[in-house]
């Protein structure tokens, strides 16, 4: 069955070839088509084109097949070309011509875009939750280790003396920003497009407000070619807000796996944490962080794909959209997943002490030792020239007397703010 079904029958390759993989990531959107349903169903007893009985046969169609979703129980079989499709014909099939009336008013165009908004929104909600959840985590451990000094790098180079507090919480405050992009992208992906129909309005005396208000979207798309256009755009804003996120996952994981090399030995795991070598029986490999930083360079370049996909499209609806379901669907399914395993590791996490006395971090206090210079009266133009031609000519000895007490100041200082923009930001 198609909702087009004009009485011929189409080419089988053609179809095969134009229907896709519809019917298995059409699962992803079923519930979501099933309320839209519900709703404009709910619209069209109100504006008089069903009656109270009709209403009530679909209301009853609709919450079995929404049971037979949560059971496990519903299929799309070979014979239709999508989940709308599937839906159509089964209160057709129990309920005759009352079934057929459910598309009054409304095109497959909107039908699709309705659904993949409610599916967005519900799972951009839960990628903020875990967010949250991470960030939390974050800041814990970042109190937990606060007076555990580390070196700090720049170009990869000792630089100066850093903590783990201070890294732990870097990440915390990085995921806030992660979190405004994820607002803004909800703000986007809430108006409710139903009632374009095929992005042309409709001439039924439709009530889209009340649709809105069904479907608990903050507002509407009010031009209904601008509601058209909103696939593709929406789908772009996603994918940025996500590979935002999974930019500061992935520069996480890389210090991650960075930390827990012999080389710098600043962290660790428990071995069932991490994996080994089919011949090297040292090895405990951050296997779980490589692939995050894996995952999420992937998700990263999500966006460019939906760019490519849709750039330059003319107005109105075109096939190609078909294209940007898959993937979208599984990147939800991978950054939630990503998020849970991150959390559930970083917990684990095993913080070394790290003897900054240790000659390969000699240089770590010269930015230290000027700044007493400059204390005791000097110019700090020439306390930095007095430093470095120590440094050069191999006489630097570098004065520890310091305690750091100012890395300690500038991690509570911070630990405070960050949670304060947390609550400001309603993240």
């Amino acid at each position: 069955m198609k909702l087009w079904d004009k009485g011929f029958t189409i080419d089988k390759r053609i179809e095969h070839f134009t229907v896709g993989n519809d019917r298995k990531i059409d699962m992803y959107i079923a519930k979501y088509d099933i309320q839209a349903s519900l709703a404009h169903a709910k619209m069209l007893h109100k504006i008089n084109s069903i009656t109270n009985e009709e209403l009530q046969q679909l209301e009853e169609g609709l919450s079995t097949l929404q049971q037979q979703i949560e059971d496990e129980t519903f299929q799309i079989e070979e014979q239709f070309e999508d989940v709308h499709s599937k839906i159509e014909f089964e209160l057709t099939k129990r309920y005759g011509d009352v079934g057929k009336k459910i598309h009054t008013g409304r095109s497959r165009n909107d039908q699709v875009l309705v659904a993949l908004s409610l599916y967005y929104k519900q799972n951009l909600i839960e990628v903020k939750e875990k967010t949250s959840t991470l960030f939390e985590t974050l800041l814990e451990l970042s109190d937990m280790h606060k007076e555990k000094l580390i070196p700090g790098y720049t170009h990869l180079q000792v630089a100066m003396p850093s903590s783990f507090g201070l890294w732990f919480s870097a990440y915390a405050e990085l995921l806030i920003d992660d979190l405004y992009l994820i607002d803004a992208t909800l703000k986007v992906v809430d108006q409710n497009p139903l009632g374009s129909a095929a992005g042309y309005g409709s001439s039924f005396p439709i009530d889209r407000e009340f649709t809105s208000q069904e479907l608990n979207f903050a507002t509407l798309k009010y031009n209904v070619v601008a509601a058209q256009m909103s696939r593709g755009k929406n789908e772009r804003t996603i994918a940025s807000a996500l590979g935002g996120l999974s930019n500061t996952l992935a520069r996480f994981s890389m210090d991650i796996c960075l930390y827990m090399s012999q080389n710098f030995d600043f962290i660790s795991f428990p071995d069932e944490l991490t994996t080994g070598s089919s011949i090297m029986p040292h090895k405990k490999n951050p296997d779980v962080f490589e692939l995050i930083r894996g995952k999420c360079n992937k998700i990263q370049a999500l966006h460019s794909e939906m760019t490519l996909i849709t750039n330059n499209l003319p107005s109105g609806y075109h096939r190609d959209f078909q294209l940007l379901k898959e993937n979208m669907f599984s990147v939800f399914e991978e950054i939630k997943n990503i998020l849970d395993i991150f959390d559930y590791s970083i917990q684990q996490i095993i913080v070394n002490e790290v003897d900054l006395a240790d000659e390969k971090y000699q240089f770590l206090f010269t930015v230290d030792n000027m700044n007493s210079l400059v204390e005791n009266g000097m110019t700090y133009r020439d306390a930095y020239r007095d430093i470095g031609v120590k440094v050069k000519s191999g006489n630097y000895k570098p004065n520890t007397s310091k305690k750091h007490t100012h890395i300690g100041s500038i991690h509570n200082l911070a630990l405070d703010k960050i949670r304060e923009k947390f609550a400001l930001g309603s993240v």
